[in-house]
Order: structure tokens, then sequence, then C-alpha cells
């Protein structure tokens, strides 16, 4: 017994060796995750680049969904050490992370809205969450029945609405942005409508009938087509629209305009909280990431004249970044 236990101790010690010994092979941080996010880490990586003596970070963008499933897949070389995300981490995916020996620190980075855009070549259009809501449902309550959503026109929803195609560039269903859309628009915009007990969790059902139209993680795409098509609108972070707004517009949702005071004061109705994730086990092992930490949760970077606000990150009030902040220096462990 004393033998299988000492060979058992003596195989795990050689793979945790072997584990630690793969992942010393790289020397560059490797991010994944949110496109909402992608600007931010990238703008950080860059920094971080260039007043360090460690390599520039390697930043992807492949949606929240799709970074929190390569993060969890595993410790070591083969694995990214952080992942970016705009929406907060599922339970299923922590199970995952944990299933896979993998402890987590969560920072919560700041804020962002979520906006319906339009070409400048286009009249703004102001939209309430129960117009959208109709626009995009996949079943709508039409004379007490639930019926396939027949709206095809903006002015079939309410004539004071233009007489035109409803046509929606989208995130696909891996994306951060596409979850909080549907849980802060559709369904908050389902209720609105007065449709939630009759529809249930076919609040959140996008119709796939060709109106709404799946573009990718790439938001920079979503911009170019809009530009092509003026009637056409997209869907994105706001951050883009900041970037973007010689070319596009946002859509005035419930009275409220996506900017920047107003997304900060909280008083546009669509918008949430940006994360990254770090992965435990590879801290101390891949060179950089603790310092990586420190400058993403500095004040030059993250703070309200920091270079991060700058390219649209609506921060966090002072004393919710400070705890940010030590959290995240400090390697906080998540726990659901």
């Amino acid at each position: 017994m004393i033998k299988h236990t000492l060979a058992f101790a003596a195989a795990a010690a050689m793979a945790v060796a072997a584990t630690s010994a793969a992942a010393q092979s790289r020397d560059q941080i490797r991010i994944v995750g949110s496109s909402t996010v992608f600007p931010f880490s990238t703008a950080v990586a860059e920094q971080f680049g260039k007043t360090t003596d460690f390599p520039t970070p390697v930043v992807e963008s492949t949606g929240s969904g799709g970074g929190l499933k390569l993060f969890c897949a595993g410790v070591g070389v083969d694995h990214p050490d952080i992942t970016n995300a705009s929406r907060r981490i599922k339970s299923s995916e922590y199970e995952n992370c944990t299933n896979a020996g993998i402890t987590i620190t969560e920072v919560r980075v700041g804020f962002d809205g979520i906006v319906l855009a339009n070409s400048k070549d286009h009249e703004r259009y102001e939209l309430t969450k129960d117009q959208v809501f109709r626009a995009l449902a996949k079943n709508l309550v039409v004379d007490g029945e639930v019926v396939a959503n027949p709206n095809t026109m903006w002015s079939d929803i309410d004539p004071s609405l233009p007489a035109e195609q409803i046509e929606v560039l989208g995130p696909p269903p891996t994306s951060g942005t596409r979850d909080a859309f549907t849980e802060l628009m559709m369904e908050t915009g389902c209720e609105e409508a007065g449709m939630e007990e009759a529809l249930g969790d076919g609040c959140a059902e996008i119709r796939e009938d060709g109106v709404y139209v799946e573009a990718g993680e790439n938001d920079n795409l979503i911009v170019q087509k809009l530009q092509a098509n003026p009637v056409a609108l997209g869907i994105f972070g706001f951050s883009f629209l900041d970037q973007n707004r010689d070319a596009i517009q946002g859509s005035v949702i419930n009275g409220v305009e996506p900017t920047f005071d107003n997304i900060a004061a909280g008083d546009y109705g669509v918008s949430r909280s940006l994360y990254f994730y770090v992965k435990n086990e590879h801290v101390g092992v891949i060179p950089g990431i603790e310092e990586y930490i420190v400058e993403f949760t500095s004040e030059e970077a993250w703070g309200p004249d920091g270079y991060l606000a700058d390219k649209g990150l609506i921060p966090l009030p002072d004393e919710a970044r400070a705890r940010q902040r030590d959290s995240a220096r400090g390697l906080e462990k998540l726990t659901m």
C-alpha cells in the first residue's frame, strides 16, 4: 500500500513538474476572449510591452464564450493565461475550470454600453426596448396567440418609425455582447411589451429568418457594413461607437442617448460590466502576469483620466475601483 502511495505521489509530482516545464517554455502572456474588451486589453498589452522588460502579450478576439472555453480547457503552455469577458463567467464555465484544476481571479474593469448604431448617412433611430423586441424576437403575441414574428418593416411596429426593412447586424451566441443584449434589451423589452407571461424563456429568442444577421466577432466588420448599408443597424459595445463617431451614430433607447456620461451615471438602460479572468496556476510560471495586472489596474490605465477612458471604457466608481485593484493584485480566488 505504501509503495502504491509513493508511486502515485511521484507520478503526480512528475506531472506537475512537466506542466511547469512546459509552461516555462513560453515567455509571452497569451490573452483571449471578448471582442468588446479586446481594444482595452490590447492597449494595456502595448503599454506593458513598452514600459517593462517583458514581451508584449498576444491578445486574440475570440468572443467571451469562446475565450472562457479555451481558458478553462486546462493548465500549461497550450492554454491561455487570461481571458477577457463582456459578461460575468457562468456557473457552468466556472465548473469547467474547477474540473480542469484551475483557480481564477476575477477582475471587473469598468462599464460599457451596448448600442444599436447606424450610418450617419441615415436619420438617427429613436427606439424603445419594446420596439426593439418586436423587431427582433423570434415569436410575438398577436391577438392572444403566440406566432412567428410577422414584422418586416419598422413601420409595421409603429407608424411613426421609418417605412424601411428591418435589418440588424449583431454578434453570434458565443458573444458576451449577445448575452448582455438578450438580457438587457430583449428580456426587458418583452416585459415592456407585456408578453413575458405568454412567452416565458421565448423572450430571449432572437429571430432566425434573416432579419437578424450574425456578423461574427469582428465589430470593425459591422461598422464597415453599416457604412455600406445606411438602412441597417448594428449591435456592439459603446467603445466601438466612440471610436467610429465620424461614420456611425448610436440610437436613442427609451429616450436616452448612449454617451459616456449617460452610461457612467446609469441613465442609459443597456449597459453592463466588463471583466478579465486570470489563471492563477500560470502566475509565477508564465513571466509577467502579475505585472500585467498591475498595469491594467493602475490609475494611468483604468482611472477616470486614464488611457482606457480615451478608448471608451467607462471607469468604475473610485471605491469599487480600489476594491477591484486590491483583489486583482492580491490574486483573490473567485468562488461562485
